[in-house]
């Protein structure tokens, strides 16, 4: 397997109580778990908590590495970016002024700051765990069989299908320019910078119109075929009684937290 297909391809094999659970399911609970993530009241730490507390036992059950987890879960970073700003502008107790610049932090800011960075993380944790122990088909699968509108189904598929495909066509090209770009001795190799971006500009270019004419192919051939636009499979799982109660007792979990955390 090439770099860049180790690089998009998310799923880990294994055999845990995770990876064999139904991947309608563990949609399911994930869609949950985010949503009562994100709805959690501002400060509410036990809260927070309390949903963290489900989200462990899920990673340790998956057997899925703990850095493989906190790796990946660097995707939350970017959020707190964005919300630092609110250290500085969100009325409260002082707590330090950068006196260069005169700005102001404040408890609540840090409060909403920090909250934010805790729903995202553990928003991106529940996100890794379910592609990490789901494969992409039948996540697929799930998202039909819960009523997901075959367009945006079919959409998902063809990225994810050939996001693999790109991979492979830029791996090629970046072979074909190691290939031609000679190493002068006591000189760099490559030359000046805009020598470099002129060159990324064409391989970017190259790879767009590689990927196009790729596509407007399959699509033909795929129109050849019948494909009238929906993802068909091969056979439908049923819902299994354990499946159905774990669904519901998570559900009042979640729920049960929510009303605590406002009430």
């Amino acid at each position: 397997m090439s770099i860049g297909v180790r690089f998009i391809e998310r799923y880990q094999a294994g055999s845990s109580l995770v990876h064999n659970t139904d991947a309608r399911l563990k949609l399911l609970l994930t869609v949950a778990y985010i949503f009562a993530a994100t709805f959690t009241p501002v400060g509410h730490w036990l809260a927070f908590g309390l949903l963290a507390a489900p989200l462990a036992a899920a990673a340790a059950a998956s057997r899925l590495p703990a850095l493989l987890i906190l790796r990946r879960s660097a995707l939350a970073l970017p959020f707190i970016v964005v919300a630092v700003p609110l250290l500085f502008t969100k009325e409260g107790d002082t707590l330090f002024t950068l006196q260069p610049f005169g700005w102001t932090a404040s408890e609540e800011g840090l409060t909403a700051v920090l909250t934010i960075l805790t729903k995202s993380w553990l928003s991106v944790v529940a996100a890794i765990i379910l592609t990490a122990t789901t494969p992409a088909l039948e996540l697929l699968r799930a998202m039909r069989a819960l009523g997901v509108p075959r367009i945006l189904v079919a959409t998902v598929s063809f990225m994810h299908r050939y996001l693999f495909v790109i991979g492979e066509e830029a791996q090629r090209l970046l072979r074909a320019r190691d290939s031609r770009s000679a190493r002068l001795e006591g000189r760099r190799c490559g030359g000046s910078v805009w020598w470099r971006a002129r060159v990324l500009g064409h391989m970017v270019g190259s790879l767009f119109l590689r990927s196009y004419e790729r596509s407007e192919r399959v699509y033909a051939a795929m129109q050849a075929r019948g494909y009238d636009g929906e993802v068909r499979f091969l056979r439908d799982s049923v819902w299994r009684l354990a499946e159905i109660v774990v669904a519901v007792v998570f559900v009042l979990y979640v729920a049960g937290v929510q009303v605590y955390a406002r009430y």
